[in-house]
């Protein structure tokens, strides 16, 4: 089974599920064993608001299962001492939020970061592969200023969502960055990381941070079908190929964002080719060094540069 690691945050923002959070609550199915550190929460339709609003504090891992299936993720999270909180989601009784995530089958887990969502992985891997997934995904948290960890709750409060965790402070353009993405000001939060950048040339968090505000900015507003059907009506186009591409990665794709680029490159004049690498440098710092999917795509590009 697959396990690539986090990649940036998707462009569909999750509170727009939780303003149509109006469905019964779930029927009964297979209940998650009860936290022994409050750090593990099962979540409705219902409950939703509080894991997305919590996303901008600390990551929430949401795992999905069904009725027969027992969530397996509970200890692991724990051992990260409130840096993470898991959310257990019933997929079958909850459809709004499977949906959100686009899980087609369980067991699968995902996360949410600053209120948007983070695919992981299908199935349950090997501890030792969640747990690189796992790392990985604080990695992207800190990239995007949620650095925070929670406190065990007070005896009698198990099953309650922490409210109130410790959070390092960011620096002041990163932490302008972060509230403008908080507030949906993508071009401030360009220009705050770009400030931080000529500040500091080897700010490498402010480096990726820039790259995924440029990647919300360019998609703001954006309707999937419509950049879809244009990249399929003009596939010569570099405008449209790099929309859809840009797409792609804000959904977990890269792979496909990569084929999409690379095998576009070939055809390319010399102007249209420097676009198209620049924007593929900014996937690699989107996605990070370590994921395995850049060190592939790395090693195309360089192929067909010399």
């Amino acid at each position: 089974m697959s396990t690539p690691g986090p990649s940036l945050r998707g462009a569909v923002d999750l509170s727009g599920l939780v303003r149509r959070a109006n469905t019964p609550p779930p029927v009964p199915g297979s209940v998650p064993p009860p936290s022994t550190s409050g750090f593990v929460v099962e979540v409705n339709d219902a409950s939703f608001q509080q894991v997305v609003d919590l996303s901008a504090r600390v990551p929430v891992v949401v795992e999905f299962y069904a009725a027969g299936l027992t969530p397996a993720l509970g200890a692991l999270i724990e051992s990260y001492g409130g840096r993470l909180v898991l959310a257990t989601v019933d997929a079958q009784a909850n459809p709004g939020i499977a949906e959100a995530f686009q899980v087609r089958e369980v067991p699968a887990a995902a996360a949410i970061v600053a209120g948007r969502p983070v695919p992981l992985f299908v199935g349950i891997p090997a501890e030792d592969q969640v747990r690189q997934v796992l790392d990985q995904l604080l990695d992207v948290a800190k990239q995007n200023g949620v650095t925070g960890s929670l406190t065990p709750p007070a005896e009698g409060d198990e099953g309650e969502v922490p409210a109130e965790p410790v959070e390092e402070p960011l620096p002041p353009l990163h932490q302008e960055a972060f509230d403008a993405i908080s507030s949906g000001d993508y071009a401030a939060a360009v220009a705050a990381y770009q400030k931080a950048i000529v500040q500091n040339p080897r700010d490498t968090l402010a480096v990726a941070g820039l790259a995924q505000a440029s990647l919300l900015l360019r998609l703001d507003g954006a309707v999937a079908d419509d950049v879809r059907k244009a990249a399929a009506d003009a596939p010569a186009s570099v405008a449209a190929q790099l929309a859809v591409a840009d797409l792609d990665v804000s959904g977990g794709h890269l792979d496909d964002a990569f084929d999409r680029l690379l095998e576009l490159f070939p055809s390319l004049d010399a102007a249209a080719k420097d676009i198209v690498r620049a924007r593929i440098l900014e996937y690699f710092e989107i996605a990070g060094a370590d994921d395995p999917r850049v060190s592939v795509a790395r090693r195309r590009l360089t192929l067909l540069l010399y």
